[in-house]
């Protein structure tokens, strides 16, 4: 079946043999109801883009057809790469259903795209973890995978303490501000140490990303940093790990993060987090000195403890920071990788105004 005619409803239709002999096996049975039901809106795709990794350089058209819907009902369309994203932006998610009763959008790409016939009073989200079912102003959701092999957006190699890294090349609006993402924000010196830059390109941040090439599971991650004093309040630099995939375990998410989160007045400058952030002791904020320090989060199956100390090594007699455990909501392995992330959020108060570097020591794993 081709893509322009690919149908995905929330019911399927049997065809005329099919019902024949489920008739049959009725009165056979002495009795069975149908499986159709209440017959309710369907949602169809007539134009699925590809299955591609989301960016902000590349888009495409998706569309489709509904049937039953009410007056007054929109559709709202998610791609999913990582979390689901609303399309084509956060400010215009609605799209109309036409007199013909078609509707389309442009889209960022994404693995799969979901269509939700909506209410008026429905209020989409930016992003969701796990799609909506069917039900208050929520009339139907729909979904298709993305149209061939999946493509990843291209990276650039980088090998850093013993491990082979990908660096981003596409922008990507982590943190709620849309920023460039350049291979050449992430560079090695002859020391081994690497050197992570949020530089001004075309008028916006140049952020910086780099994932590990492989999953390492549960153990213990380190990473040594030098000095982050000098850091703005916009500015946030992460050491997380993340799953594409494991939207059901909030993407497998375990956060060391330096960041005032664009607010010059807070009083804490880091935190330990899992995912998600807004449930009631999930993230554990603490003050972070000036100096070069290390960061060692230390992964187990219902339980992550996480530590910072002075200094380049986390030996016992290393003057402890800050430390703190979570034994509710740890995710358990998938197929996430460790990230290093260098990147601005937005902030009306303490906008970002210069371009920043942080150096990352080392990076070890310990099984």
């Amino acid at each position: 079946m081709t893509s322009k005619g690919l149908k995905v409803i929330s019911r399927r239709k049997l065809s005329t043999t099919a019902c024949g002999l489920l008739l049959l096996a009725c009165i056979v049975l002495s009795g069975c109801r149908s499986r159709q039901g209440t017959t309710g809106p369907s949602i169809e795709f007539t134009k699925i883009p590809p299955a591609a990794q989301g960016g902000r350089e590349r888009t495409d058209t998706i569309a489709g057809r509904v049937t039953g819907a009410r007056p007054g009902q929109q559709i709202v369309v998610y791609a999913r790469s990582g979390p689901w994203w609303v399309q084509p932006w956060p400010d215009q998610p609605f799209i109309p259903i036409q007199a013909n009763s078609t509707w389309g959008t442009s889209t960022h790409l994404g693995f799969e795209y979901a269509a939700l016939l909506v209410d008026p009073g429905f209020r989409p989200p930016p992003t969701m973890d796990v799609l909506p079912t069917p039900g208050g102003s929520v009339a139907n959701v729909a979904i298709v995978k993305g149209i061939g092999d999946i493509q990843f957006a291209p990276t650039k190699p980088l090998h850093f303490s013993g491990y082979d890294w990908k660096v981003r090349t596409i922008a990507s609006d982590r943190g709620g501000l849309n920023n460039l993402y350049d291979a050449d924000n992430a560079w090695t010196d002859a020391s081994g140490a690497l050197h992570l830059h949020i530089r001004k390109k075309e008028s916006k941040w140049s952020c910086v990303q780099m994932d590990l090439t492989r999953s390492l599971g549960y153990g213990t991650y380190i990473v040594s940093i030098r000095d982050i004093s000098h850091l703005e309040p916009a500015a946030v630099l992460s050491m997380n790990t993340f799953d594409d995939w494991g939207g059901d375990q909030h993407y497998r998410e375990l956060d060391v993060e330096i960041s005032r989160w664009g607010d010059d007045a807070s009083k804490n400058n880091a935190q330990y987090g899992i995912q998600p952030f807004y449930v009631p002791g999930n993230v554990a904020p603490f003050i972070a000195p000036s100096g070069t320090l290390t960061h060692s989060m230390h992964w187990e199956s219902g339980r992550a403890s996480f530590k910072t100390v002075r200094g380049s090594s986390t030996l016992a007699e290393a003057p402890v920071v800050a430390e703190h455990v979570f034994t509710s909501g740890v995710p358990s392995p998938g197929q996430e990788t460790l990230e290093l992330l260098f990147y601005v959020v937005p902030s009306d108060k303490n906008p970002m105004q210069n371009e920043s570097e942080v150096v990352v020591e080392k990076f070890e794993y310990l099984p």
